[in-house]
């Protein structure tokens, strides 16, 4: 059995799909596929797609250890990996600027996307747009954000700017007192953005994933 077999029975034997487990890996669904397919021989990411399957690295790549069907009973030298902490909608970033009108959106209509981190049952996703946060961030990214997550300085945030019908995403700079958000592109025109009033915050950036 090769490092690709291997992927897809643990994949299986957790109940994953292929997408679910490049977002919790931080991989696109393609790259899974690639790796299950053989295409793929050593995947960079080795070491977060051994934590997100429940095992080791090594067991990957050369089969060294047993692992148990039951993707409860692992063996003691595999280390457990990430559970599923819960389930968040993704919405549109017009959406997200009125999150605090959380009554009014209809979260339960929309496509939902596991969580493997805590976070609360106010929880959102959205779709990376543009390239001001690049390199760090790429359009299509799936960020997770938490509206009762605390927002400190360099935190990445969601905010919505009192002139603009929709949320930005910025990294949030406190200093000397005052606010700031931040892209994190250097090549972007308005690399800073004073928060003065005009701005709530509307959840901090608890998880990001690979877009799918």
């Amino acid at each position: 059995m090769d490092l690709g077999k291997r992927v897809e029975k643990r994949r299986v034997q957790l109940g994953m799909t292929q997408a679910q487990l490049g977002l919790i890996a931080g991989l696109a669904q393609n790259s899974i596929h690639n790796i299950e397919s053989g295409e793929t021989k050593r995947p960079r990411k080795i070491d977060a797609l051994a934590q997100a399957l429940n095992c080791t690295p090594e067991y990957l790549l050369f089969g060294i250890g047993e692992i148990q069907n039951d993707a409860k009973n692992i063996n003691n030298n595999v280390a457990p990996g990430p559970s599923i902490k819960a389930t968040a909608p993704l919405i549109s970033w017009v959406q997200a600027g009125a999150w605090s009108e959380i009554s009014e959106i209809k979260a339960y209509d929309a496509e939902r996307y596991m969580c493997p981190v805590n976070c609360s049952d106010l929880t959102f996703v959205l779709k990376v747009q543009g390239v001001s946060m690049e390199p760090k961030f790429h359009e299509g990214d799936l960020i997770f954000v938490d509206p009762e997550a605390e927002c400190i300085h360099g935190s990445y945030v969601v905010a919505r700017l009192d002139d603009d019908n929709q949320a930005t995403f910025k990294q949030l700079i406190i200093e000397g007192g005052h606010k700031f958000l931040k892209a994190a592109n250097p090549n972007w025109p308005e690399q800073l953005i004073p928060i003065n009033g005009n701005c709530t915050l509307v959840g901090k950036v608890i998880f990001t994933g690979k877009s799918l």
